[in-house]
């Protein structure tokens, strides 16, 4: 397959598998794995968008001239942005090791420092990946999803050590 068609295909395994998981919603009795579900087609809505802004921006370039190099300048723009595109199905966890500062799914930032008599300890949680046991029937899907659609999926829960 040439490199016109890179995006038409990976927009219709997207959408392929965005339905695929709203059919495996429905046998879902879990409210767990329902919010799960919920956020996986969400997050396959986001990036089915951001595939239909870069096939724009092709055909724009292909049909107008771009004199200026704005429309250019989004592509790559849309393009670096699908690259680095991650799906977070429980908790994201963001570290800023120079202030020793952590904070979870965007909220406020919380200190890892502690200090008394014996000294000061740097303790930040970490991240512990769900089972497939507990995913169900999503995991199939999204595994499937990372190796043929292209696109980062997080599941793992915030754990305070």
């Amino acid at each position: 397959m040439s490199d016109d068609w890179h995006y038409v295909d990976q927009l219709a395994v997207l959408a392929g598998f965005r339905l695929i998981v709203l059919s495996n919603r429905i046998g879902c009795e879990d409210e767990f794995r329902l919010k799960l579900h919920d956020k996986l087609i969400e997050g396959l809505a986001c990036a089915i968008a951001r595939l239909r802004s870069i096939m724009a921006l092709e055909r724009q370039l292909a049909n107008d001239t771009d004199e200026e190099g704005f429309a250019a300048f989004q592509l790559h723009g849309e393009e670096e942005c699908l690259a680095r595109f991650r799906i977070t199905l429980l908790d994201d966890l963001e570290i800023d090791f120079d202030t020793h500062e952590y904070r979870v799914n965007g909220g406020e930032w919380h200190y890892a420092l502690s200090a008394d008599c014996d000294g000061i300890e740097v303790c930040y949680p970490s991240l512990v990946a769900l089972t497939d046991d507990e995913l169900g029937t999503l995991a199939p899907f999204v595994l499937s999803i990372r190796n043929e659609g292209g696109i980062a999926i997080s599941i793992a829960r915030v754990v305070y050590n």
